[in-house]
């Protein structure tokens, strides 16, 4: 790091801190030793604009295999023995998991039965619902749950789990 012009900066540190300071670095030292420490920890700390453009770069990484996963997905390639991926991956909390679970146990559901059973705000499980559908289409390329608006076993607009590639047992 290059020295520029010198500022003066006050810092406000606990007093047994400075009393370790004082033990330590010899008075004339003092000014020195927190500059360097400064200058050493903010070379360790990586440039906000640097990880801005790693996570970009993450972040288009990631789409552009979803959009690979999707396709093989289309053409077949990309096949899912029955049983192999675990619902459960594409939880982030305990409402998710509570959904999920249903949804296993009753093969299907609609928002409105999610809701009176897990005891929530409907509108909560039907975002909770499309997050763990995108999330798993991103991930998989087909979505772990399924929304059908017509009726399907005695169930109209409902959610059902992707038995073709869901572990149900």
């Amino acid at each position: 790091m290059i020295m520029g012009d010198m500022i003066t900066l006050t810092v406000k540190v606990p007093s047994d801190v400075y009393a370790e300071l004082a033990l330590r670095v010899p008075e004339g030292e003092r000014s020195k030793f927190i500059r360097e420490a400064i200058i050493e920890k903010l070379q360790r700390t990586p440039k906000p604009d640097h990880m801005l453009r790693i996570e970009k770069r993450l972040k288009r990484l990631e789409e552009e295999l979803s959009k690979i996963k999707s396709s093989l997905a289309e053409l077949e390639i990309l096949t899912y023995r029955r049983g192999e991926v675990n619902p459960h991956i594409f939880c982030i909390d305990e409402l998710d998991h509570k959904i999920i679970n249903y949804l296993i146990h009753y093969r299907g559901a609609t928002t409105t039965e999610l809701a009176e059973a897990i005891k929530v705000n409907r509108w909560l499980i039907l975002n909770r619902l499309k997050r763990i559908r995108q999330r798993s289409k991103k991930q998989l390329g087909k979505p772990i749950i399924e929304y059908y608006p017509e009726q399907r076993q005695g169930k109209i607009k409902a959610w059902w789990i992707n038995e073709e590639i869901a572990e149900t047992e």
